[in-house]
């Protein structure tokens, strides 16, 4: 019985040890994830700006000189 028990410890205790172990792999990795979203938004909104900046110059080539 003593046996069953020590090897039912050793399983927890390694179980244990794994949970920890994925607990702070999702930790790290939600902040990544934080900062990779982030990231998106800013590169999103740094092309909605260009694309902006675009259009405007383009409405300037396409409209016709005054003496036209």
């Amino acid at each position: 019985m003593k046996e069953k028990v020590k090897k039912l410890e050793e399983q927890i205790s390694f179980l244990q040890n794994e949970v920890s172990q994925m607990s702070d792999e999702i930790f790290t990795q939600q902040k990544e994830i934080l900062l990779l979203k982030k990231e998106i938004l800013f590169l999103k909104d740094k092309v909605d700006s260009i694309e902006t900046n675009t259009e405007d110059v383009n409405s300037i080539k396409d409209t016709p000189p005054p003496h036209y």
